[in-house]
């Protein structure tokens, strides 16, 4: 692998499809189109556009990021299955990286929780420590009660205040960095370190899916 490869990065985790190439590590192309829904049929499409844009092809890429989530669960099984397949074809790695680490390039140095906005007035958050996971992602009440690991962290993101408040905390502004670019660049580094080229990017769901199976018994099967 280069020192400086060349990467494509994409995401659709929520109500966007955004895509960016960083190359020689500088992003030589980005674009993200808002929508609600019809990631599927607009993904490849954008990302034809953005290798156009950078004068490269699918061959001259190194690397795949891709955005896992947490989010949409529809949108990250449609990146990370397009991620899965172009690694496959193109015989590169694909390397994942979710919101939180995204989130977290933003944090100040020392302890911070990250917190993404979930369903139904409740977020996801993670520890991090001088820009690092610091423990599991996992579904949290704004509201309380409180979490003991989380006292005195730097709150930043979805319901700061009130998390730092519960958690007699502080906030930090930060303003989420552009996607796709910061993918691209999260995944640099990463291969930089030593990613294992055989590891899958998996979606991170932090919840179970909101469908469940019906109430009613099975129609019985006559012989």
């Amino acid at each position: 692998m280069r020192s400086d490869p060349t990467i494509l990065a994409f995401d659709t985790s929520a109500a966007h499809c955004a895509a960016a190439l960083l190359s020689a590590g500088e992003i030589r192309a980005e674009k993200t189109l808002e929508m609600g829904r019809g990631q599927a049929e607009a993904l490849m499409p954008l990302l034809e556009e953005v290798l156009a844009q950078s004068g490269l092809a699918m061959s001259h890429l190194d690397a795949i990021g891709v955005g896992i989530g947490p989010g949409n669960f529809t949108g990250i099984r449609i990146s990370v299955a397009a991620a899965r397949g172009l690694s496959l074809a193109l015989g590169v790695p694909a390397v994942g990286v979710s919101m939180f680490e995204v989130m977290a390039s933003e944090t100040p140095e020392g302890g911070a929780l990250v917190s993404l906005p979930a369903p139904r007035g409740m977020t996801y958050v993670q520890p991090f420590h001088d820009g690092r996971p610091n423990g599991p992602a996992q579904l949290f009440n704004p509201g309380g009660p409180p979490e003991p690991g989380f006292a005195g962290l730097t709150v930043i993101g979805a319901a700061s205040e009130e998390i730092a408040r519960l958690h007699h905390g502080v906030t930090a502004p930060a303003d989420a960095p552009p996607i796709a670019p910061q993918i691209a660049r999260i995944a640099a580094s990463r291969l930089a370190e030593g990613h294992a080229r055989g590891e899958r990017p998996c979606p991170l769901y932090v919840r179970p899916a909101d469908a469940a199976p019906p109430a009613d018994p099975p129609p019985a099967i006559l012989q």
